[in-house]
């Protein structure tokens, strides 16, 4: 999948963005980079939103979608 996630955060609650492209919970992990050099990225909002998330794994802005998949 190379086009940004929709989803709604909730302040103060930890999400983990999937770095390795494996999940099958994209785009959050779900354990799949075990035995790989990956890690999830732990990340937080400060107030309820809607964001789109990285799913191309090239964004800068990570886990935020920087609009990478489009070049």
């Amino acid at each position: 999948m190379r086009q940004p996630i929709r989803v709604e955060l909730e302040a103060g609650k930890t999400y983990y963005w999937c770095e390795c492209g494996r999940s099958k919970a994209q785009p959050f992990c779900d354990g799949s980079h075990k035995g790989t050099p990956y890690e999830p990225r732990p990340f937080t909002v400060d107030k309820d939103q809607t964001r789109f998330l990285c799913a191309c794994k090239d964004t800068e802005n990570a886990p935020f979608c920087d609009g990478s998949h489009s070049r």
